[in-house]
């Protein structure tokens, strides 16, 4: 096999390995959720974090409320640590896509982490994100602080 040959079979063969990851990736579906309005956020179960299995739990549920602009997309991190963050870009307000650990826009390619923090422009800042606080296997999300 000469140079040329080498190459295009090593980028053919990279670039397949990243395709099949990203198709594997998008296979594990989105939980969207609408939660409960109350008073001054949002209501979620817990259980919208568990997998059939008891053991398992999704990174992250999506709020889905027409009440709301936008939507929500909740991080698990452990049991007691959770992440809110509004799911509109920071750069010119498109709705992000959610991927993973992290947020992408559709329109210009910005990218946050699974905190709200911009990891890659156009954007100069982060996300809206909202506290969340637990009680009574609730997640409560504050939609009156920034």
């Amino acid at each position: 096999m000469n140079r040329k040959e080498f190459i295009v079979k090593s980028c053919t063969a990279c670039i397949a390995v990243s395709a099949y990851s990203i198709i594997l990736s998008s296979c594990a579906a989105t939980k969207f959720t609408s939660g409960k309005l109350a008073k001054d956020g949002i209501l979620i179960d817990i259980n919208e974090f568990v997998i059939k299995d008891k053991d398992k739990y999704r990174l992250y549920v999506v709020v889905r409320n027409d009440k709301l602009l936008f939507p929500i997309c909740v991080y698990r991190f452990s049991d007691t640590e959770y992440s809110a963050i509004w799911m509109q870009c920071a750069h010119q307000g498109a709705e992000l896509n959610v991927a993973g650990d992290y947020l992408q826009c559709p329109a210009h390619g910005s990218e946050y982490d699974n905190r709200g923090k911009v990891t890659n422009g156009p954007a100069d800042r982060d996300l809206r994100t909202f506290p969340v606080t637990i009680s009574n296997n609730q997640l409560f999300i504050d939609l009156r602080k920034v």
